[in-house]
């Protein structure tokens, strides 16, 4: 899928360097280009497995641009420029590289869709739906955290890979699986990155007919699943 990307303006950090995304009252979307990630290496792999958790408590503290665009390579970025079959390698595999999974970053203002290749988000639809990144239903939870990632499986991406041609990606059945480890990897990296940085991480279910409506996906796209980060919510 070919992403236009308009509108991009620099974004400007206000107080304390400690944003949502920002998007002005009444005003359309734009598109935000993130800061370069940073590679801190301060935090063993071990040290960050052992600390990996699911928290659901999530204060509704903004995160800074920084740390999301960190957070987001983390997830899901490009990690060298040439990587099998000639397509720009990610930090998460993908079945035969087809790379059929989309990161969608709610936050306050709207829906945003990450394009690893460009380092920005691009605008997908204004106001607050986080609600809708929850499991329809479940009680005692607010829709606060500064930050949700919704997975989108893209079948077509799988059927029309430029890897191997492998007779399951045509299976619908096989595709599920694909398409469903696929973004287990993505959540593992999501989770790891929480527990070295310090920030609280819940990877749950959501609306999934609901978000295909607002985010006007095609028919062979899929949300999956949805995770929830932010900083620790204080006892």
């Amino acid at each position: 899928m070919k992403l236009e990307i308009v509108n991009v303006r620099p974004y400007i950090m206000p107080e304390k360097d400690c944003v949502m995304i920002s998007a002005r009252e009444h005003q359309p979307l734009q598109s935000i280009q993130l800061p370069s990630p940073l590679s801190d290496r301060d935090v063993s792999i071990f040290a960050a497995l052992e600390q990996r958790k699911t928290t659901r408590e999530i204060a509704a503290t903004p995160l800074p641009m920084q740390l999301l665009s960190n957070l987001l390579w983390a997830a899901y970025g490009v990690n060298r420029k040439r990587g099998p079959f000639g397509i720009p390698g990610r930090t998460a595999a993908s079945a035969s590289n087809s790379q059929e999974i989309d990161l969608y970053v709610a936050a306050r203002e709207g829906i945003y869709l990450y394009d690893a290749l460009n380092n920005l988000l691009a605008p997908i639809v204004a106001g607050d739906l986080r609600a809708g990144a929850l499991t329809p239903g479940q009680r005692g939870i607010e829709a606060k955290a500064p930050v949700q990632l919704i997975y989108v499986a893209d079948v077509h991406r799988l059927t029309h890979t430029a890897g191997f041609q492998e007779p399951g990606l045509q299976d619908p059945e096989v595709q599920k699986s694909y398409y469903y480890v696929d973004t287990g990897l993505i959540a593992g990296n999501v989770y790891l990155f929480a527990a070295a940085q310090g920030l609280a991480a819940w990877f749950h279910n959501c609306d999934k007919i609901g978000l295909a409506q607002h985010l006007g996906l095609r028919a062979e796209q899929r949300v999956l699943f949805a995770q929830s980060i932010g900083y620790p919510q204080k006892e």
